[in-house]
């Protein structure tokens, strides 16, 4: 399995960070060419790795951590997205009405043709995700939300191995709004930061 972060600012940096934590491989990409971002990616460790958009956008999951205004210009990297899995990380104040009154997730299921769309890692800020998710004996919870059940397992698993606790929410119309935030409607586990304890 392959794995790429699409966005390189704060929530990338956070995600980066987790991955190196745990010693697993992942591609980093931003608009931008690698060489301007590689000294910051080789600062989080070796398992870090600098690419094209292009070149990244072929990772079998695919983290979306750019400002929500460009996700279009990632879609376009790809003509079809069948067969991957895009986790949606970002967060947007476009007002409900530009998506067609649906929830930022199930808009960008939309535009990325063909993809399996999870909701998830958006709900902590950055400053909360970039920690380290053993918090006192127990693990920081993300919520995961999808249409998609087999996709919200498998990055699930991918959450658990990162060290987090994931908490599945449902569909993107549903569960997605629980984590969603624009303007003043906030859902309603938007920026809570939690901890879940084994029995």
């Amino acid at each position: 399995m392959s794995y790429a972060i699409i966005g390189f600012g704060k929530i990338g940096h956070a995600l980066a960070r987790a991955f190196a934590r745990n010693g697993i491989e992942v591609a980093v990409a931003t608009t931008r060419d690698p060489e301007s971002f590689a000294a910051d990616a080789a600062a989080i460790g070796p398992t870090i790795i600098p690419q094209t958009l292009a070149e990244a956008v072929k990772a079998d999951i695919v983290f979306l951590a750019v400002r929500f205004e460009s996700h279009p210009e990632v879609a376009k990297a790809l003509p079809n997205w069948k067969g991957k899995t895009v986790i949606d990380a970002m967060n947007t104040q476009v007002p409900l009405e530009e998506l067609g009154g649906l929830p930022s997730s199930a808009f960008i299921a939309k535009v990325f043709t063909g993809a399996r769309v999870v909701k998830g890692f958006n709900h902590l800020v950055a400053a909360v995700l970039d920690q380290d998710p053993a918090v006192h004996g127990g693990r920081r919870v993300v919520f995961l939300a999808s249409d998609d059940d087999d996709a919200a397992a498998e990055i699930g698993a991918l959450a658990e191995e990162l060290g987090f606790t994931a908490i599945q929410l449902g569909g993107l119309s549903e569960g997605g709004l629980l984590v969603h935030a624009r303007g003043r409607s906030w859902g309603h586990l938007i920026f809570k930061d939690l901890t879940a304890f084994d029995r």
